[in-house]
Formats: structure tokens, sequence, C-alpha cells
């Protein structure tokens, strides 16, 4: 499917105004996000996906605007796990909460970056070579059971082999002052001004290189879904914006989506056996409408029954 210019500068257009707003409006001077605003700004990003996705729908017909709304469902999901990273990191490197929201901006603008270089590549080696989507679905059953029956390892982000070779070939300071990534201090070596990185950009580098690896995810998920690189990547895009948005509320409460891990495998597991059923159904694609219904039951089952089960959690 041959997508116009104008629809890719249309989106283009949308993201750079949601950006001003973001850093030039809602944010333009530091302060602690709370939960009510920062349920107020994600209602307000997921309103923009849904008009978006439903803009889609008409341009593009039914089953584009379906795999739209499956691909975002999906992003969105598995970006939890990320705000459960970021929230380490943040902790880890002792970021103060006023500062926060400014790591995570520069964040997103570098997840639109690598998000663009992955997509741009998945697509080009799709049109190349059509069988490796059949590697992307058994990679996303193989990641699916092992989210299942495997645990997971915790990591202690500031003694990580990365995070010293940073701090081992960067000049590196915990000290701050406001809000900038980096700072000029006095160097007892040289007795000069030298220029230093402060926590802030460590943690910036930090959730760079965490979405990166759920991006491994991520990708080949909705590249099973559909090949439309325009579905693809404003689907994800958007997922990343508003969950952004979303962390100050969720990063507290994510501990008790605990059974949401088993909701996804069996997401991962799904997605990644479409392939195989529409090829042994005759199928020329798996309806998307399906897809979506699907989709949404799992995650809406294993969010409701953590918070069940999780009802007494303080």
């Amino acid at each position: 499917m041959n997508i116009p210019i104008w629809m890719w500068a249309f989106f283009a257009g949308i993201v750079v105004v949601l950006l001003v707003l973001d850093l030039g409006l809602f944010h333009k001077k530091d302060h602690e996000i709370g939960v009510r605003e920062s349920l107020v700004l994600s209602s307000f990003y997921i309103g923009i996906a849904l008009i978006f996705g439903a803009w889609v729908w008409y341009q593009l017909g039914a089953q584009a605007g379906g795999e739209y709304l499956t691909g975002y469902l999906i992003e969105k999901s598995l970006s939890l796990d990320n705000i459960f990273v970021i929230s380490i990191i943040f902790n880890s490197l002792a970021i103060p909460r006023m500062y926060q929201h400014r790591v995570l901006f520069w964040g997103i603008l570098g997840a639109i970056i690598l998000r663009g270089v992955m997509i741009g590549l998945g697509a080009t080696l799709v049109q190349q070579f059509s069988w490796i989507l059949y590697i992307f679905a058994a990679f996303l059953i193989i990641t699916g059971f092992k989210m299942l029956f495997v645990k997971e390892k915790e990591h202690n982000i500031t003694q990580s082999k990365f995070m010293q070779y940073i701090r081992t070939h960067l000049r590196v300071t915990d000290e701050l002052q406001g809000h900038d990534f980096f700072i000029k201090k006095h160097d007892n070596s040289t007795g000069k001004q030298q220029l230093y990185c402060t926590s802030l950009f460590l943690a910036l580098i930090m959730i760079e290189c965490a979405d990166a690896i759920f991006a491994v995810d991520s990708v080949p998920a909705i590249f099973v879904i559909t090949t439309n690189p325009f579905i693809i990547y404003t689907s994800n895009i958007f997922a990343i914006l508003g969950l952004r948005a979303l962390y100050f509320a969720l990063a507290a409460i994510i501990p008790r989506f605990i059974y949401l891990k088993y909701a996804l495998s069996l997401v991962l597991i799904f997605i990644g056996s479409k392939i195989f059923i529409a090829d042994a159904m005759n199928w020329e694609k798996f309806p998307a409408s399906i897809s979506l219904g699907i989709t949404a039951a799992l995650l809406s089952a294993g969010v409701v029954f953590s918070l069940y089960k999780t009802r007494k959690y303080k």
C-alpha cells in the first residue's frame, strides 16, 4: 500500500505540534507532575491517537484501521514494562521528580529516531525477503513462552557494566545545576573548567538503551500484524508519546499489574501464530477485527485480574 507524502507530512505535523506543546506550554517550567496531571495528559494523548486511528480507518479502510489500533494497543501494553525499568533508572540515579519529565521528553525524541531506523530496516528486509516474517513470528512465539515460564533476573542499574563503562569514559558528576544535562566544573587534575555529564544525562542514555531493547520485541510484533510502514510507525510513536505522559501515574502502581506479564506473553504467542493460522486457513490475511478483539480481550483480562488479586495492595 503506497502512502501519499501528504499523509506522512500530516502525521509529522501532529507530532511536532504535540512536542512543542509538551515542552513549550505544558511543561515550560520544571515541576513535579502529579497523578491527576499525568492522567489528564495521558487521556489527551490517547484521544489524539484514537482520532488519528479513526482518520486512518477513513482514509485507508477498515483493515488498515484495525491494524493500526491493534499495533497501538500492543505497543502500549508492551511498553508498560519499560515504565518499570524507567522507574528503576530514576530511583537508582536519584533523579528529582521535577526533572524527570525533561529526561523523558528528550528520550521521546531519541525513540522517534530509533523506531524510524528500526522500522525502515525491517520494512526493507520484509520487502526483499518476505520469508523473514516467519522468523519474526517464531521469535514472538518463543519470547511469549519465555515470558510465561522463565523468571527474569533483577539487575542493579548503577552497578551494570554498561554504566561503569560510561562513568569510566565520560566525565560524570552527581552534582546537579537545575535541569542541565551538562555543567562546567573545576577539574582539580588540570586546574581548568571542564564539561561534565550530570546524572540526568546518564538517565537519558540508560532510558534510550532500554527503549532499544524493548523495541526488539515490539517492532517484530507489529510487522507480523502489518507490513505497512506508515501504520507501524504511527502506531508506535503515538503509543510512546502517550505512555511517557502516563509514567507519573503508573510508576507507583506498576507492581499491581503482576499478571499482566502472562497476558502479554499470550498476546505475543497469538500474534506470532497468526501468520501460520492464516496459511493453514488459506486466508490472504488474518482479519484485523478478530486480531484486535482477541488482543484487547487478553490484555483487559490481565489488567482486571491483576487489579482484583492486588486489591489490598497499599
